[in-house]
């Protein structure tokens, strides 16, 4: 393990059930880590703090369900709840990031590899917060690569 923690830990808070994925230490890539069953945000909390402390996570990545035209509705409202209790509860970064579609292509995506419905409803919600996490990893990549380039046409 390193000396600081440098995971990034997303979660895809449902209605019922909350999707957690994980960061490597580089942040390259992300993995689907679990799927919480607990939906009182006191419980919860609990066990995402237990999630952090265990895995070395240095920042939190939550999908934010926006509408088609990126405008929160009554979806957002209730994550914002989860939101509020993850910045009082943790000493690490919370970040929101828009998780339009995530469920959807984690459907797809586990549809094409011809998982049960079964079987798809014990992953989905992992499957779509590993999704969000790549996107969230990859746009650091990209900035990280902007930063770096240079303009000059010597």
């Amino acid at each position: 393990m390193t000396d600081s923690p440098t995971r990034i830990m997303a979660l895809d808070i449902g209605s019922k059930r909350t999707g957690v994925a994980l960061s490597d230490e580089t942040r390259l890539f992300a993995s689907p880590l679990l799927t919480l069953e607990e939906t009182q945000i006191k419980p919860w909390l609990v066990k995402v703090q237990k999630l952090v402390e265990e895995h070395e996570v240095a920042e939190v990545l939550v999908g934010l369900p926006l509408n088609q035209f990126g405008e929160e509705g009554k979806d957002a409202l209730n994550i914002r709840r989860y939101i509020a209790a993850l910045q009082e509860g943790l000493k690490i970064p919370v970040i929101e990031w828009d998780e339009r579609f995530t469920t959807v292509q984690a459907e797809r995506t586990l549809i094409d590899a011809d998982l049960s419905r079964k079987n798809r409803k014990k992953v989905i919600d992992q499957i779509a917060a590993c999704i969000m996490l790549q996107g969230y990893l990859d746009s650091l990549k990209f900035n990280q690569n902007l930063e770096t380039s240079s303009w000059d046409d010597d």
